[in-house]
This record gives C-alpha cells, structure tokens and sequence, in this order.
C-alpha cells in the first residue's frame, strides 16, 4: 500500500508541471503590456507613460525567449507570487485566500449530502430495480441532472429568498464581526460562531447556506445516484454475488459487504472531481446566490480582463484537480486491493 501511495506522490510534481506548462502556454497568447499584471501592481501600471511600458516589458523579461520566461514565471509560482488584481484589488495570492473560505463552507456542507445520500440512494434504487422506490429515485434522479444549475437556483431564490435569502451573512452581523470580541479562527462562519459561542451567527450562517446548498447538492447528487446505481446493477449480476446467496450469507451482507464495495470504483471517480469542482469555487451557483466565494470571484475577474486573477484561479483548479486524482487513486487501492498490485 504505501509503495503504491508512493508512486502516485512522484509523479504528482510531474503532473503539477504539466499543468503549469499548458496555462504558461496559453497565455503566450497575450500580448506582453496585458502580461505586465502579473508582475507589477495596477496602481503603477495606470500611471506609467507609453516609454516607460516598453522599459517594463524589459524589466520583467517579457521580451525574452519563452523558455525563460516560464522559468522566471515558475520561480515566482513557488514564492506564491500570482501577481497582482486590479478586481480584487489585492495581489492574486491574498485574494485567493479571502475567498477560499466562503467556498469551501459552502462545499462542505454540499459534499455530506451529495455524497452519502447518492451512493446510499443509488445502491437503494439499485436493489430494488423496477419497485416503486426505485422509479421514484429515476425520476428525481433524471430532473436534478436535467435541470439547469442556474434555473434551480433562481427557482429556489424566486420561492424562498423571503426565509433563506442570497449572500454570506445579514448586514447585521458586520459590526459583530468587526469587533475586537470576535475572533475568526478559520474564515468558516459556521465554524466560528460555534468556536465563539454566537447562535445567531451561527443560525444566520445557515440560513444563507441552504439554498446554494441545496442547489449543489441536488445537481451533483443525481450524477452520483445514477453512476451509483448503474455500477451496483452490473455487480450484482456477477458470479461471486450469486455465490455468495448460494452459500446462505444474509442478503443484507451479500450488498453491503460483497457488492457494494466492488461497485464503488467509478463512484469514487466521480465523486472525487465533483468534490474537487465544489472546492474550486462553483461559479453559477455563487453568482446567483451572490456568495463571495472563489467562484464569484473568477467570474468578476474574467468579466473586468483581469489576466492575474484568471490565471491564478486556473492555477489553483488544476493543482486541486490533480491532488483530488490522486486522492481517488488512494482510495482504489483501499477499495480494492488488486489495485495495489497492478
């Protein structure tokens, strides 16, 4: 096992070089005085005079071949340097994380649900192929992924916003948060106010939560219910099920022991990039709810051209994606030990 783990941690820095060759790649396809926000602050930038960009362009290397360009880029990548963002109007870095909390709230109340309720209804609907419950679990199934993501969200705010309005937090709790009382631990408002001891906060934060919540979790719970069930339809038709009732092991075994865990190999794939895609900030959800996460964020600074911030938010996916691929290959080995030795 931890040979196994091994192999997959070496070639993660191969992969992470990867992806930061293609989005240097891509943004080669800029002009250099678009570039120039990577390096030098918009403040300076709105005040320099044409001569002066040229002696920038210089300065910064932007002339040079694009080998050392990305080389140079790189050393800054590993300092934590992503430049600075005129939407934000904080460098990449910093921005990144003021909004990462708020995201990752959001997907970790997202993720129970949709993860635990899909494959616990997928194996459900599965068993009970062709019943009641399962033509129910179908059709729920079939109009959460049908369903838009944006038109559940303003069906869900044109319905209910009057109890469980849009945004983070009311306007009343500003100055409780402002004050020297208050002591934000983690950035996570529900986790705070529980470490504060503030309910009202705490039931504020909730009551924020529950509709992008429920958006999320209904969309992505429908992919993960239908793989679920589809894997757990073809495991159970396998000879080693049909032995297992030959021997007179208890059917509830025979499912959860012996099927169940054998059916989970495409759910993990897919419930790791969802998951993945959660953390990396849902752009839609968070706009329509207008939830100051990284999702909100990339969409701003894509609207207003802001290259820094877009280039540091496609950094920031494709690490995430690849630490979450290699989450999933850990979790196939314990899954299923053959894995391990392949």
């Amino acid at each position: 096992m931890l040979t196994y783990i091994a192999r997959r941690l070496l070639l993660l820095p191969v992969v992470v070089f990867g992806v930061t060759l293609l989005i240097f790649a891509m943004v080669q396809l800029i002009n250099p005085y678009k570039r120039l926000s990577l390096y030098v602050n918009d403040a300076i930038l709105s005040r320099a005079r044409p001569e002066q960009f040229d002696a920038l362009i210089v300065k910064y290397g932007l002339d040079r071949p694009v080998y050392e360009q990305y080389f140079g880029w790189l050393k800054g990548l590993a300092r934590g340097e992503l430049g600075y963002s005129p939407s934000a109007h904080l460098m990449v870095q910093d921005a990144l994380a003021k909004y990462l909390p708020a995201t990752a709230e959001l997907a970790l109340f997202a993720i129970i649900p949709l993860v635990l309720l899909g494959i616990r209804m997928g194996v459900y609907s599965a068993v009970h192929q062709n019943g009641i419950g399962d033509h129910a679990t179908r059709i729920m199934a079939i109009t959460g992924w049908s369903l838009p993501v944006f038109v559940a969200g303003l069906l869900l705010l044109c319905f209910f916003s009057q109890w469980f309005p849009a945004g983070r937090l009311g306007t009343w709790t500003i100055p409780i948060l402002r004050s020297a009382e208050w002591k934000a631990y983690t950035g996570l408002h529900t986790v705070d106010a529980l470490l504060n001891r503030n309910w009202s906060i705490f039931l504020d934060a909730l009551r924020h939560l529950l509709l992008p919540v429920i958006t999320l979790s209904y969309i992505s719970w429908a992919l993960i219910l239908r793989v679920t069930r589809s894997s757990m339809l073809e495991t159970l038709r396998q000879d080693y099920v049909t032995t297992a009732r030959a021997k007179g092991l208890p059917e509830r075994k025979v499912i959860y022991r012996h099927a169940q865990r054998n059916a989970l190999i495409p759910v993990v794939t897919v419930a790791g990039w969802t998951v993945a895609g959660l953390l990396g900030g849902v752009v839609i959800t968070e706009t329509i709810f207008n939830f100051p996460g990284l999702g909100r964020f990339a969409a701003s600074a894509a609207l207003q051209l802001d290259i820094a911030a877009v280039l540091g938010f496609a950094i920031f996916n494709g690490v995430l994606m690849v630490t979450a691929n290699l989450v999933v290959d850990v979790l196939y080995a314990l899954i299923d030990p053959r894995v391990r030795l392949e």
